[in-house]
């Protein structure tokens, strides 16, 4: 497949300049036509490899597009997940070329959406391509379900998917939004940790006092504040909320080996990130830490004067934005409601605390053994050389945990991204050679059937 590939590249790659050129940035409403236009591409696109029944399936936001061919009797069905939509590209003076505007150099195709999530969306579109050409027909049933709101938490896919069970059922769900471990070391996740997002706000006086005729007389919200947030956590790193913990699972041995085999390096991660020491919770590795373990994070603080200058007041306000990473049952809804419950009983006389959700999503685990994922580790092994690791990854991608539950199916995160493609940040690329051998990799994943 790997001369096919290469016949074929310059090809693909204009077509895949194509639809990095449509700015679908689902956050900003005055690109919802464009969001419409990324829609219709990947409905062209399915249309254009021999998918059937392909619709444009409008919602409350943005359209979810389908397709399928089913039949390959007796053969699995694969449901391929992605997303057209693409992050804001701000800041635009720290762009090389322009975001929507795709350019090849060294190697690298950069544009938005390169690497997440166009660009890899794209070599399940193409190595299905190939497949027919090569063989006639599809080596097994294939169904695409691709949206358009994924940037901005898929509040339209959960809904559809939960009414739509039966059209989407399947016997493995491919994704590729993933990344590798580091170049030309394969990598297929088997753990999303959940999210909740929140936001405090503390309130005392009706009006901002003078730090002179009211100083330590009356509350302040910015000291409120800052008490309520330090009391979140204890010196140790763990989390002080009562009931945080609950349905956290001890990690198993198996689950402690497949994260210590990922590589590490205290001293160039230090360097890197310019610290003279990491922090978090004691008894676990960074890995541990940042993969398999629930956090709290305190992501904003805004209070008081911020001008130039000094202003003497106290301040009658202040607020805090708020995340945790969540795993195994933690429900998000739950650790809402512990939260709540800890500000209130911590809050100080004189003050009135309140909160507001934002986001939340269920974490999911996944079985690196299960059949669907060593078949997609086998064809990594047999493209790159090198056997795939099992990361546990930190970050959030909703929509797979509601895919395993409803679906009741594997997910495969295929990914072929790396995590040095500035992925929603300037300069977002996407590496030629991973372009290639993702097509071929997913082609002999698929042929495996």
């Amino acid at each position: 497949m790997k001369e096919k590939v290469q016949l074929h590249k310059e090809a693909f790659l204009y077509e895949l300049e194509e639809f990095l050129k449509i700015p679908s940035i689902s956050a900003v409403e005055a690109h919802k036509d464009d969001v419409k236009k990324g829609a219709e591409w990947v409905a062209g696109a399915l249309e254009n490899i021999g998918m059937e029944h392909v619709e444009i399936i409008e919602t409350d936001g943005h359209p979810i597009v389908y397709g399928d061919w089913l039949h390959a009797e007796g053969r699995p069905t694969v449901l391929v997940y992605g997303h057209y939509d693409v992050q804001p590209p701000e800041p635009l003076e720290l762009w090389e070329t322009p975001p929507f505007e795709p350019v090849i150099r060294d190697g690298k195709i950069f544009a938005r959406g390169a690497t997440d999530d166009k660009g890899q969306l794209f070599l399940h579109i193409k190595a299905l391509e190939l497949l027919k050409k090569e063989h006639g027909t599809f080596p097994l049933n294939v169904k695409f379900c691709i949206e358009g709101e994924e940037e901005i938490a898929s509040p339209s896919l959960g809904p559809f998917i939960d009414t739509n069970a039966d059209k989407l059922a399947a016997d493995a769900v491919l994704v590729s939004d993933t990344s590798f471990i580091e170049k030309g070391q394969p990598a297929i996740c088997t753990s999303l940790r959940g999210a909740l997002a929140m936001e405090v706000e503390v309130e005392t006086a009706n009006s901002d006092l003078h730090s002179g005729a009211y100083g330590g007389a009356v509350p302040n919200a910015v000291h409120v504040l800052v008490r309520l947030l330090d009391s979140l956590h204890k010196a140790d790193g763990k989390i002080a909320v009562k009931g945080f913990y609950e349905g956290v699972p001890e990690p198993t041995e198996q689950l402690r080996k497949e994260v210590a085999e990922i590589p590490f390096d205290e001293e160039q991660m230090k360097q890197e990130l310019g610290l003279d020491a990491l922090f978090g919770e004691s008894g676990f590795t960074f890995h541990e830490q940042t993969g398999i373990r629930p956090t709290l994070e305190i992501n904003g603080v805004t209070g008081g004067y911020q001008g130039e200058g000094i202003k003497t007041i106290i301040p009658k306000e202040a607020s805090a934005k708020i995340s945790c990473r969540l795993v195994g049952k933690q429900d998000p809804q739950r650790v809402y409601q512990l939260i709540e419950e800890h500000l209130e009983e911590h809050k100080p006389a004189g003050a009135k605390v309140s909160t507001k959700q934002f986001i939340q999503a269920k974490p999911v685990a996944l079985d690196s053994q299960n059949p669907m994922i060593q078949k997609a580790a086998d064809a990594y092994e047999k493209v790159y050389g090198v056997r795939p690791l099992f990361p546990k990854e930190g970050g959030s991608i909703p929509i797979v945990e509601v895919f395993a539950r409803v679906l009741d199916a594997p997910v495969v995160l295929m990914g072929f991204g790396l995590p040095t493609e500035n992925l929603h940040a300037p300069n977002e690329h996407f590496h030629i050679d991973n372009f290639e051998k993702g097509i071929e990799t997913i082609c002999e994943y698929l042929q495996s059937f």
